[in-house]
């Protein structure tokens, strides 16, 4: 069985809402698909041969969006904070998190997002002020 782990640098990141033209075309604002790019260079980086789920296989995604503490929180605030005890409660949304990142996979980890029957996401605030996003995709009953 299969598992992907990857780890993506830099400050979590959420899925930008769509924009739209004065014709009315739809389109991904900027900084969205550049963060999507930087996930897809991350998995591809990692796994230069993956090949992705089959589309019939049920997946569990394991999400944890690591925050960088702000130079503002007080020396007890910051060792709270890195303890786990004070989370972050500020934009992105959890949902805009996952959006980001299955989005960014499909077709590379697997054939669609709609294969994920299991998500876990959690937001806390990085350890030696690295922020990223740890990302794991497994089959459910792994």
């Amino acid at each position: 069985m299969k598992t992907f782990i990857i780890s993506i640098p830099g400050e979590p990141k959420g899925k930008g809402r769509p924009r739209y033209t004065k014709s009315g075309h739809a389109y991904t604002p900027q900084d969205t698909a550049v963060y999507e790019q930087l996930v897809r260079l991350t998995f591809k980086g990692k796994y230069p041969q993956a090949i992705p789920f089959d589309k019939d296989v049920p997946l569990k995604v394991t999400i944890n969006a690591w925050f960088t503490i702000p130079r503002s929180a007080s020396k007890v605030k910051r060792e709270l904070m890195q303890q786990g005890y004070i989370k972050p409660t500020k934009k992105p949304d959890t949902d805009n998190i996952v959006k980001i990142v299955l989005d960014a996979l499909n077709g590379y980890a697997y054939y669609d997002d709609a294969q994920v029957v299991e998500l876990t996401i959690k937001k806390g605030y990085a350890h030696y002020d690295e922020p990223c996003v740890d990302v794991m995709i497994s089959e459910v009953g792994e």
